[in-house]
């Protein structure tokens, strides 16, 4: 009885430990399953760092390009600035030609004034019989104020074209102008 009894509960001990085998086995799969569900969440993980890698590198390229750009822009501005630099000095320079252009037409109005006064005078002191002298001197004075009309007359034309080149440029600073504060407002 006792042989039996210990058959009977070696018999029970090994389905215990047959029972435990298969609930260990059972937990093994489960775990296993678990470990393939980790290993693709790692794998999904993996691929989303390569994807925002290549995210972050493709930033990084619009970046510098963004940034390149930005100094092209700046660039041009600087060179659109030393152009209006010139510009300035080429309207001061038709400025001064324009006062020394007056200043000649000052000095010859002078000087006309004056030779006719000194032919009047000359002319005085001449008798009748130079009548013919006479009539040359008003043909010479006709002349003069015409050449001085004609001087006149172009410098004023020198003068309309200064004017509209100031406002032109006048026009493309306040253009220029206009595209810088769009240009510092989008920065």
């Amino acid at each position: 009885m006792k042989i039996k009894l210990l058959i009977i509960m070696s018999k029970q001990s090994f389905r215990d430990l047959k029972n435990e085998i298969e609930l260990k086995n059972a937990e093994i799969d489960e775990l296993s399953m678990e470990l393939e569900v980790k290993n693709e969440e790692i794998n999904k993980l993996k691929l989303y760092s390569t994807k925002l890698k290549y995210e972050k590198k493709n930033l990084e390229d619009k970046l510098d390009t963004k940034i390149d750009y930005d100094k092209a822009r700046m660039k041009e501005l600087d060179d659109l600035s030393d152009k209006l630099v010139q510009k300035d000095k080429i309207i001061e320079d038709k400025q001064d030609q324009v006062k020394y252009l007056r200043l000649l037409v000052d000095d010859f109005k002078t000087q006309v004034k004056s030779n006719s006064q000194e032919l009047e005078i000359q002319l005085r002191k001449i008798s009748k019989t130079y009548e013919d002298l006479l009539s040359q001197k008003d043909l010479i004075i006709e002349k003069q104020d015409e050449i001085i009309k004609n001087l006149t007359k172009a410098n004023d034309e020198i003068v309309k074209s200064n004017k509209t080149n100031v406002i032109s440029l006048k026009l493309q600073n306040e253009k220029y102008q206009d595209i810088i504060d769009k240009f510092t407002k989008t920065n």
